[in-house]
């Protein structure tokens, strides 16, 4: 199967930026360092819901990339899984601790995936797994227990997601199957992911998380790219 250097070369690059902004980033936010002097962001602002719902969003990439590098022997892919794995484990980590920091639950009850953005309906919501001290239930700390944002496809919580059948379809997939529906999984991940980190880049009022999310931005668009570019050498496209 033919590779393009270049194109992994530009997708790793932006990766490994990502990172390195990741590291700096968090030590910022940590020191307060922003343009107008340290400030908390609320329970229900942007910066808040971005990072709650971002961090459950990069959740489901590290567990699917997980699983098809176990489905496949395919180097290609199975690089391009574990750079996404790394980094967006890393982000997620850091957008925890921002919370941490922040002194804000991960998980709040009654708030709909997304509505930070203005997307969430007035049916949505999920059951409550904080008691509002700033726990999380679970080690996830997703809190979006039952209920989808809208656009989201059955059995996902927001756009982008996997519903549950296509995770039980990439569980049980190998080779070229895996990666195909990998990529295109990870294609749709990404377009949710890069809509959700232009939101923040509009209205999350902590400078440092403004720059994280257009830097997820510009690295996912440069991975929606080469995913592109792999499923057409495998004779397949992208969805929709």
């Amino acid at each position: 199967m033919s590779r393009t250097p270049r194109t992994y070369w530009v997708a790793g690059t932006a990766v490994l930026l990502a990172l390195l902004f990741a590291a700096a980033a968090t030590v910022a936010a940590a020191s307060g360092d922003s343009a107008t002097g340290p400030r908390t962001p609320g329970l229900h602002s942007a910066d808040a819901g971005f990072a709650r719902d971002m961090a459950v969003h990069h959740q489901q990439a590290v567990e699917m990339s997980f699983v098809v590098r176990d489905r496949t022997q395919d180097e290609a892919v199975r690089s391009l899984a574990y750079d996404i794995a790394n980094t967006q484990a890393n982000q997620r980590g850091m957008m925890l601790g921002w919370l941490d920091l922040w002194g804000l639950p991960k998980v709040v009850a009654g708030e709909p995936p997304m509505s930070w953005m203005g997307t969430g309906g007035e049916h949505a919501g999920h059951s409550g797994h904080t008691d509002g001290s700033g726990g999380s239930g679970g080690s996830g700390g997703s809190g979006h227990a039952e209920h989808s944002a809208p656009g989201a496809k059955p059995g996902a919580l927001m756009p982008g997601m996997a519903g549950k059948e296509e995770l039980a379809q990439l569980g049980a997939a190998s080779g070229r199957d895996a990666e195909v529906l990998y990529l295109q999984l990870m294609t749709d991940h990404h377009k949710g992911g890069v809509a959700m980190a232009e939101g923040c880049a509009r209205l999350c009022g902590t400078p440092v998380e403004r720059e994280l999310a257009q830097g997820m931005v510009d690295a996912q668009r440069s991975e929606l790219t080469l995913m592109a570019d792999m499923l057409r050498q495998r004779g397949a496209a992208p969805r929709g």
